[in-house]
């Protein structure tokens, strides 16, 4: 939601914006990060833990005052080929969340 307005984001052409939290994990070894993507619309067929496919990944720098960071947002998440059945995972509406920078698009 737009912690100014109280309404829930939408992207330019009108689509709710959901952010969508991602592990990524390093082919060597344990390390692994935790990044929130923003996608226009709900995820469907998501289920913690299995392998993705995240289509149009874009990462954009942004500082507003003294705070800075990046934010991420993709045309899709979507189950990767052979993941097997699942239940879709609940996704919540982009939030106003620091990470997600100006215009909540993520």
């Amino acid at each position: 939601m737009n912690p100014e307005t109280g309404q829930i984001r939408v992207d330019r052409d009108g689509n709710t914006v959901y952010v969508v939290g991602l592990v990524i994990r390093q082919a060597e070894g344990r390390k692994a990060d935790t990044v929130e993507v923003a996608v226009p619309g709900q995820p469907r067929g998501l289920d913690a833990g299995m392998r993705v496919e995240v289509r149009d990944l874009m990462a954009v720098q942004w500082q507003m005052g003294d705070r800075s960071g990046t934010s991420f947002r993709a045309a899709a998440i979507t189950p990767a080929p052979g993941s097997g059945p699942s239940v879709s995972a609940p996704a919540a509406p982009a939030a106003g969340r620091s990470k997600a920078g100006p215009g909540g698009e993520g």
